[in-house]
């Protein structure tokens, strides 16, 4: 073979090396691309947490069309139960599992922790009381207390809109804002919907109840009690100031399906993280306090 032709095919070669090359080249680039999200999700428990839940679910499907999530309320107590027991893949919770579950069943769980939740107590505006004691709202709260002209409010019963043994929001309401006191039950006004609780305060003259934040954080049909001459804000709470407040949880399976770790890596990412305070949820890294809720 002489020189011009032993050249052309080096050249050959090279073309086709260099053909079979950008192929391979693309084809990884292709694999390497996430793929579309698709599956079922279903999720209970905490109402507090559920305005979060659901916002997020709610974007999160515009852009994953193929993915489906189904979110429901009824306690931190029951979504804990649900998910250790596999009848959800998420349960939200405002406590720590091994509160509502015995260890063995909390340790097979996984902790992903998504904000904090500030606890206000609410009032129906024609009680016109504007701050509480901690020991006040005990004594209310356990019936000691049963007029507001006790604590400086007008002469009306005081009635109480009551949440269920399994709630987290009483858990940390119990804890932190009553001194650990038994809380009286209220089984005409019981409920774990905090929107339901809201409405019962709102329309009950003398009556008081709790919700989370997110709850009323642009309402108007109740009003916020502060504690000690502290009112329920995202900067106080950051600060430890106010001290009804908890992290929020969603416990999965320790080997959580790729459709509900896909859906969490959202919540938990900087696109969706800039929705939580706008929604009246406390970011988790902004907390002062070295208390542990």
């Amino acid at each position: 073979m002489n020189a011009k032709k032993m050249m052309g095919a080096a050249l050959a070669a090279m073309m086709l090396l260099g053909v079979a090359g950008c192929g391979s080249s693309d084809k990884k680039a292709a694999d390497s691309k996430p793929a579309a999200a698709s599956g079922s999700i279903t999720g209970s428990g905490s109402s507090a947490l559920l305005p979060l839940m659901k916002d997020a679910a709610a974007k999160y499907k515009a852009k994953n069309k193929d993915v489906t999530i189904t979110l429901n309320a009824g306690g931190s107590g029951t979504g804990l139960k649900q998910v250790s027991d596999g009848s959800v893949d998420m349960g939200n919770s405002d406590v720590p599992a091994e509160s509502k579950l015995p260890k063995e069943k909390a340790d097979k769980l996984k902790d992903h922790k998504i904000c904090v939740m500030t606890v206000v107590p609410i009032i129906n505006k024609d009680v016109k009381v504007k701050s509480l004691t901690k020991q006040q709202l005990a004594d209310i709260f356990t019936a000691k207390i049963t007029n507001w002209k006790q604590v400086g409010g007008p002469d009306k019963a005081i009635i109480l809109v009551t949440r269920p043994k399994t709630s987290g929001t009483r858990a940390l309401f119990k804890k932190y804002a009553i001194n650990g006191a038994e809380e009286a039950d209220n089984k005409s006004l019981e409920t774990d919907n905090s929107g339901v609780l809201l409405k019962s305060v709102a329309s009950n003259s003398g009556a008081i109840g709790y919700v989370a934040l997110p709850y009323v954080i642009k309402d108007t049909t109740v009003d916020k009690l502060s504690i000690d001459g502290v009112a329920p804000t995202l900067e106080n709470t950051y600060s430890g100031k106010y001290p009804v407040w908890g992290f929020e949880h969603v416990y999965t399976a320790q080997n959580e399906k790729p459709a509900v770790k896909a859906f969490l890596d959202y919540v938990l990412g900087e696109e969706y993280g800039k929705r939580i305070e706008e929604l009246g949820y406390g970011v988790s890294s902004k907390m002062q306090t070295k208390e542990v809720h």
